[in-house]
């Protein structure tokens, strides 16, 4: 098997995990374009008798932290997101916030994770823990849920009421899903892909922002299809069948960058 052929099913997840860390499609995609390029390169970057999923989130990892630096270097005026971001992190390091989504989102155990951020596990569980504690007390918001399945609705009403966010309205259907939205003006969506009357969660969301910009997390039992980079795609997904500790992480993250969020 080909070094291309290794990297291609592990891509949709690198991209996940870069926009994750980075806020937006454009600026995760960035990132694995940028490792790609440097596998080209040089496929000597990758050690073939270690594992090649910890390699791959190792060079997001250092990547992010180059794009960064070179981001400092150039002094560009910071895109709103980044600017809400950018304050955020004086409180919270960015290390912190990767080793909660590497391991509550992406799956890693603490000490793959250490392998990946470059840290022992003890050190990485103080991370989770104080990221996770941090951006807890930095994000509040009003919250529609899209979501058919009336379990899972339930599961997920439950974790973001435990979060400390205000559930306005759980709708079933496209229809229910926009109405819903201009009545109640939530601050965040969380939206599965298909819906009770076969409508589609996706359509819906177009539809509400069409009229209001504001944060989406899709749920979806098949992440990959919207994980392509070949085209506007959204910048936070979650994998059916998702554990809860996942959907706080992605929650968390995705109110980080939101401007409806920031403390006063």
């Amino acid at each position: 098997m080909s070094l291309g052929q290794a990297i291609a099913p592990h891509l949709p997840y690198l991209r996940r995990y870069g926009r994750a860390i980075s806020g937006s499609q454009q600026r995760g995609d960035a990132l694995v374009a940028r490792i790609l390029e440097t596998l080209v390169a040089d496929p000597g970057a990758i050690d073939e008798g270690a594992d090649l999923r910890i390699q791959l989130y190792r060079m997001v990892h250092d990547n992010f932290a180059l794009m960064a630096e070179e981001a400092n270097v150039a002094e560009a005026a910071p895109a709103d997101d980044m600017a809400i971001a950018d304050a955020r992190l004086r409180r919270i390091p960015s290390l912190a916030r990767q080793a909660l989504l590497l391991t509550a989102v992406e799956g890693f155990d603490a000490e793959d994770t250490g392998r990946i951020i470059g840290r022992d596990a003890d050190a990485v569980q103080r991370l989770i823990a104080e990221a996770t504690a941090e951006i807890e007390r930095q994000t509040r918001a009003r919250i529609l849920i899209i979501e058919d399945e009336p379990i899972i609705a339930m599961d997920i009403e439950m974790i973001v009421r435990e979060l400390g966010h205000e559930v306005v309205a759980v709708a079933t259907t496209h229809t229910e899903a926009v109405a819903e939205a201009q009545k109640h003006k939530p601050g965040l969506v969380l939206a599965d892909i298909q819906l009770a009357d076969n409508s589609s969660g996706i359509e819906a969301v177009q539809e509400i922002l069409s009229d209001v910009k504001l944060p989406v997390i899709f749920i979806t039992a098949f992440p990959e299809r919207l994980l392509t980079g070949d085209r506007p795609e959204p910048a936070f997904l979650l994998t059916k069948p998702y554990q809860p500790a996942t959907l706080r992480a992605a929650i968390a993250q995705v109110l980080f960058f939101d401007e409806s969020t920031v403390p006063a």
